[in-house]
């Protein structure tokens, strides 16, 4: 489970990002179509680290 930070763009599309993983960031007309985008984003990457053999980075949790 990662944190996800979510809020509204200038262009009224929702931005999604996950701190933990830096190039991770997405977005979308709803709240539930960034969060799916992001989802999606997050999953992805973490595949691509695997397959390189690289570390999965830490989460890190923004109070």
């Amino acid at each position: 489970m990662r944190q996800v930070v979510l809020y509204p763009g200038e262009d009224g599309y929702w931005i999604a990002e996950c701190p933990s993983l830096p190039p991770c960031i997405s977005q979308g007309e709803t709240k539930d179509e960034a969060i799916n985008n992001i989802k999606e984003a997050m999953e992805l990457y973490l595949e691509l680290l695997i397959e390189e053999g690289r570390p999965i980075p830490k989460e890190k949790t923004l109070v």
